[in-house]
């Protein structure tokens, strides 16, 4: 991916990823010329007298009178760009919108978009949003908006085409593989409201855990939809699934809440950078609230950045299984770091590392079991076959209960997830999982867990000063 990944919301861009909490930035200034060990480093004159050659070149002969607050705020944009597709400038609408988006409403579309050779891809639509209930999907490739073709058109420039006041209409087109011919899908701008966390019952004793999005309360979202799901139903829970397609990230530690929820103990995500504030790590608490039901985590394209975090850190546990494709492989952490006027950078500072050492930087988390997305239609028809019921004279069951013959009807209505392909097919293996192994107590509440918990909520505690909270879109 070339550019920036950024969500449209309505005023602003929101770029993609892990992202850590606003710091000031003072903490991290040093000299000019210093590098992060205090070494001095010789200023570049001849770059610096090119770049003031650029500048006024620029200012004498452009066709068009151009101030030097919109060439300086393009040189800093350029300077960001060329680094990473994550760090960039943001602008005071962008910085406010930032730190909207991390409690959950935001205006615009509700997607999450890339550049890739010059033409702007979906990475993934936000649950319930205008984008989602259009049918657009990851991978769609973005022609024209509205009536403006915007291949090679620069990521910021196609943001600002697309803001608008809820309500408002825009059309784009899209292509996608699969489909002869680009068609067009009109949208209404709304404000988007991301509800993190959902939670169902896919089938007696087995629930579904959605998470759409991680914020700051999502951790414990995530606890009271396990107690909501232990609770309100009658059967005890025998599995979970966790669905992250689709997630493409939020805050770390939200991530890291979400992995202690289901890990009693050891290292959940470190990261390493070249500033002593971006080294951090998270480990579990001993008490969990899910215990040890058994858990299948769904993941897909994407799942990206936090999403791969909570993916990587439960498989090298080996607290569940992973099914679906492999995931987007964002292993970056970008801080955000104030500026002046209500401005900020988002700047690249650390990677990212599972418990056992794994960077999925580029590379992403696989699956344990690989099941692409495929529609599930069941034959809804009358099965001709007969049993033994069906037989004149037949013996009756001395066990007592209903006799079963044949025509039997498939009730498409009662099959559980039959239009998600990959939830149902993990559905299915969390039922085989619970006739192999019953599952046993959900929570612990010793005193050694208590003192455990205590000591890793220090630790916990500790990593998170500093420069460090994340958050991703």
């Amino acid at each position: 991916m070339q550019c920036a990944l950024a969500r449209f919301m309505g005023t602003s861009l929101l770029s993609l990823g892990l992202l850590a909490t606003p710091v000031m930035a003072e903490e991290n200034a040093r000299p000019i010329g210093d590098d992060p060990q205090g070494q001095a480093q010789p200023l570049p004159l001849d770059e610096l007298r090119n770049f003031a050659e650029v500048y006024e070149r620029i200012k004498q002969a452009y066709v068009e009178d151009i101030d030097d607050k919109t060439l300086l705020d393009n040189a800093i944009r350029g300077m960001l760009s060329g680094l990473d597709p994550h760090s960039s400038y943001l602008a005071p609408d962008d910085y406010t919108d930032l730190r909207e988006s991390t409690e959950g409403e935001f205006g615009g579309l509700g997607i999450e978009i890339g550049s890739e050779n010059g033409f702007l891809t979906i990475i993934s639509p936000i649950d319930d949003t205008p984008a989602s209930r259009a049918g657009l999907q990851p991978q769609d490739i973005i022609l024209r908006i509205n009536d403006t073709p915007v291949k090679s058109l620069p990521l910021d420039k196609a943001i600002e085409m697309m803001r608008g006041d809820p309500g408002t209409d825009i059309t784009l087109t899209i292509m996608r593989e699969g489909t002869p011919q680009p068609f067009d899908v009109t949208l209404t701008r709304a404000v988007i409201q991301i509800t993190s966390v959902r939670h169902r019952m896919l089938s007696p004793g087995f629930g579904y855990l959605r998470i759409t999005q991680f914020q700051a309360n999502s951790g414990e979202e995530v606890r009271k939809a396990i107690s909501q799901l232990e609770k309100n139903h009658t059967t005890p829970l025998k599995g979970l699934v966790l669905d992250l397609r689709n997630n493409p990230g939020g805050v770390l530690q939200a991530a890291a809440e979400v992995v202690d929820t289901f890990v009693s103990n050891g290292l959940i995500v470190y990261t390493e950078g070249r500033l002593p504030d971006s080294s951090l790590s998270f480990s579990a608490h001993a008490e969990t609230a899910a215990g040890d039901i058994p858990l299948v985590v769904l993941i897909n394209s994407g799942s990206a950045s936090a999403s791969e975090i909570v993916a990587g850190a439960l498989q090298d546990h080996r607290r569940a299984i992973l099914m679906g494709t492999p995931s987007f492989g964002k292993g970056s952490v970008q801080t955000i770091l104030p500026l002046n006027g209500n401005r900020a950078l988002k700047l690249t500072t650390a990677l990212y590392y599972t418990p056992n050492g794994r960077s999925i930087q580029a590379q992403g988390i696989e699956p344990d079991i690989v099941i692409e997305q495929a529609k599930v239609t069941p034959l809804n028809q009358t099965q001709e076959g007969i049993r033994e019921a069906d037989l004149s004279g037949h013996l009756s069951n001395r066990n007592g209960g209903p006799e079963r013959g044949g025509r039997d009807e498939v009730d498409a209505a009662k099959v559980p997830s039959a239009q998600d392909y990959q939830l149902n097919e993990a559905l299915n293996l969390l039922k085989a999982l619970s006739i192999m192994h019953p599952p046993k107590s959900t929570t612990t509440t010793s005193s050694e867990a208590t003192d455990s918990a205590a000591t890793s909520s220090a630790t916990t505690d500790s990593a998170t000063t500093g420069s460090a909270t994340a958050t991703t879109p």
